[in-house]
Order: C-alpha cells, then structure tokens, then sequence
C-alpha cells in the first residue's frame, strides 16, 4: 500500500493563494502531540513556513534563525509553524536536536502542501520528482494572506518575516 500512499500529483500553480486571499485551512498533526488548525489561531499572526526537509543543510539554518527570534515574533503577536512532509517521528528528532521552540507540522498526505502551491515538479541533476518549495505565507490575525515568499532563500529570511509580522502588530 505505501505505493498508493505515495501517488505523484500533478505539478502545481506557482502560487494557488494570492495577498488579500483567505487563507486555506488546515488541520495537521504537530510534533507536539497536538492537532493545530488555523482556526484554532484566530486572533494571532501565523507564520506559515513548508520546508522540504527535517535535518538538512538550508532547513536546519532556516528552523534555527526561526528559533532566534521566536521571543519577538512572540511580542508581535505572531505563531511560527513550520511545515514538511516528514513524519512526527522525524520532527521530534530535529526538534530536539536543534532545541526548537516552535511547532512542525506533518503533511505526509501533501494536503497542506497543494492547498498552498508549494508541492511542485522540481529537477536535481536533471532528474524530475515532485517535493517541496520552500515558501513562506504570513496569516494575519483574521486569517487573510498578508505576504508571500515564494521561493524561499534562506539567509535572513526569518528576520524579513518578522519585520513583516511586527507591521501587523
């Protein structure tokens, strides 16, 4: 069964949500233990990061700045959220390993992930596979898209996130 498990979608849009869009719902289950939904979030700022991988090079350094600066994302009222597809079992790991202060959240299903426009045909060493895009959506407190980052590089990205998230304190 895991073949069915593992269907490959089709490649989707470059982005399936726009600025000013409510934002898609979801409800995953979190390293935590818990399920978190946004609708569980109303009133607070969400920071919404799918990354393609726990424990590799450019998502460790992207958790961790996350991780930095979770205090003043904190005081602006604001939920980091990082999200891939790897298992629980996986995000407890690289949780741990890297002292994370925030949520991830399992998509093994890739709901998350299509309803957001960030599981897309991508090419390493040109071979094709479907995987992850690095993107990030702030959700504002009412649940609307407030800013995209498509494509995400890694360097200084939380930091212009949390500029981002501190205008709609």
């Amino acid at each position: 069964m895991p073949a069915a498990a593992k269907k490959t979608a089709a490649p989707a849009a470059t982005s399936t949500v726009n600025v000013g869009d409510k934002a898609p719902a979801f409800s995953l289950p979190a390293d935590s233990g818990e399920v978190i939904s946004l609708s569980g979030l109303k009133g607070k700022n969400v920071v919404l990061y799918f990354y393609p991988k726990d424990d590799t090079s450019g998502c460790t350094i992207e958790a961790k700045d996350f991780r930095d600066l979770s205090a003043a994302f904190g005081k602006a009222n604001t939920v980091v959220l990082g999200v891939s597809k790897d298992s629980l079992k996986s995000h407890c790991k690289f949780r741990d390993k890297y002292e994370l202060n925030f949520n991830l959240l399992s998509d093994e299903e890739g709901k998350a992930c299509e309803a957001y426009g960030t599981w897309v045909e991508k090419s390493m060493y040109g071979k094709k596979y479907m995987g992850i895009q690095r993107a990030t959506f702030l959700i504002d407190a009412a649940g609307k898209i407030a800013k995209i980052w498509p494509k995400v590089s890694v360097t200084g990205h939380a930091a212009e996130v949390l500029k981002e998230a501190q205008k709609l304190a």
